[in-house]
């Protein structure tokens, strides 16, 4: 069984939380499959509803009165006993648009706990009535980080520790070690983090049966597309077939024009945001100014687009190469499926996704924001790592205050004034910074 980092946090939900509990992420992440494998360890009297399978459960959510007919029905459902205590797993919610709009009824009137869980939530949901914001705690799963990869492939737990203290004390990982790590590494950016792909190729080190696994993937990606969306599929198509030749030019900065000499942003909006809600694209959107809070400065069409999972993008570039390149038979460029992986790493970490295009600054990848403070972040995939003349443009302009920039790259920790150079695989320890305790005692005592 594959470790999940939202394992962990379906267990502080239940221990802290009384609201119900929405696992959200594009299809083939490992929602359903976490979330059982969480109920069955840890709290094991639960009943689980698939909404596109037990259709009577559907129509109970869709057409009851008040919460007192809907347990009612659900109870008399469930192929076990129900009390109390009885944790409620709706699967495919997406299915019954009204499931969402009684979650508020349900935290408030019943003692039961509910786990709500699906695909294609802002496609299907966009026209309920209303989520009971308070009442729902949302956990937006993704594809394995590489974190989780390295799990799963067992590797040692003191390893990652090892080089966690590389990492925050920033001084060189040893080159045995960093040597194996950029080799895994390489092995995940063909593999990619869907479950299935990881699975199979953990239980049988074939990369053509993981390829296997992969196609299955995009062509479900595909009739996702056909089956929920009739006016704009064929948009939706053009520009997910697009995203792996968008992501190799230059700038890799998703060009309409590319798709039409005609085209106009207003024609496909809706198909990018199809794209966005459904979890298929991750779109990085670019600022002109790198200053907090980025969402200031963000422009909506500009922006590049990459898919969900490096897997699915080394499938549509490499068409079933991937052993020949990892083995060095044939030369590609890791550019793009670098700045890919380090898209999702640091989706599935938090952070909203930014990049600077400006004229007097050049262009930097990505964009992050750290304790109030923008931190730049540059992915090289070639041997001139250190050539990077937008990240010295926004280090030395003092309108910005950068602390500190990263230049993700093949080569061993080095720190040169305030750019840290670090091996590529240490984006795993690129994360938001704890919460901290932001009471405010304001003083009115002249106003009372």
């Amino acid at each position: 069984m594959l470790f999940r980092k939202a394992y962990n946090e379906l267990n502080l939900w239940l221990k802290t939380y009384k609201t119900a509990i929405l696992i959200d992420g594009a299809r083939q992440v490992g929602k359903t499959t976490t979330v059982l494998n969480f109920l069955n360890k840890e709290y094991s009297n639960y009943v689980e509803f698939n909404l596109i399978r037990d259709i009577q459960v559907r129509d109970a959510f869709d057409t009851s009165i008040n919460v007192s007919q809907l347990m009612l029905r659900l109870t008399a459902f469930a192929n076990k006993e129900v009390n109390k205590d009885t944790i409620f797993f709706i699967d495919e919610v997406q299915e019954a648009a009204d499931a969402l709009t009684k979650i508020k009824f349900l935290v408030q009137e019943s003692p039961n706990r509910f786990i709500f869980s699906g695909s294609l939530l802002g496609i299907k949901l966009k026209n309920i009535e209303s989520v009971s914001v308070g009442y729902m705690s949302v956990l937006r799963m993704y594809p394995l980080d590489f974190e989780e990869f390295c799990l799963a492939l067992k590797v040692n737990t003191s390893t990652i520790n090892y080089l966690k203290d590389c990492f925050d004390n920033k001084k060189p990982v040893d080159e045995m070690i960093h040597k194996q790590m950029m080799a895994l590494f390489d092995t995940y950016v063909m593999i990619g983090g869907m479950p299935n792909a990881v699975s199979t190729f953990v239980e049988t080190n074939n990369l053509s049966a993981v390829n296997q696994k992969i196609k299955d993937i995009d062509q479900g990606y595909l009739l996702d597309i056909s089956k929920y969306d009739k006016t704009d599929k064929l948009n939706i198509l053009d520009i997910y077939d697009l995203i792996p030749s968008e992501l190799n030019n230059k700038n890799k900065r998703f060009v309409l024009k590319n798709m039409n000499e005609n085209a106009r942003f207003s024609k496909y909006d809706s198909s990018f945001v199809w794209l966005k809600n459904s979890g298929v694209g991750l779109f990085t959107y670019n600022v002109d100014k790198a200053m907090y809070p980025l969402l200031m400065s963000k422009e909506r069409r500009l922006f590049k687009l990459f898919m969900v999972d490096s897997g699915l993008l080394s499938y549509k570039l490499f068409d079933g190469n991937q052993i020949s390149i990892l083995n060095g038979d044939i030369k590609v460029n890791f550019g793009a499926i670098y700045e890919q992986v380090v898209a999702q790493e640091l989706a599935s970490h938090g952070f909203p996704l930014f990049y600077l295009n400006s004229k007097k600054m050049g262009e930097v990848d990505f964009l992050i924001e750290k304790d109030l403070k923008v931190v730049p972040i540059e992915v090289k995939s070639g041997k001139d790592y250190y050539v990077h003349s937008a990240l010295n443009n926004l280090i030395s302009n003092k309108n910005y205050n950068i602390n500190e920039a990263y230049v993700l790259c093949k080569s061993n920790i080095s720190v040169k004034d305030k750019i840290i150079e670090l091996p590529i695989y240490m984006i795993m320890f690129i994360k938001k910074s704890d919460a901290v305790n932001q009471e405010l005692k304001l003083d009115l005592s002249r106003l009372l």
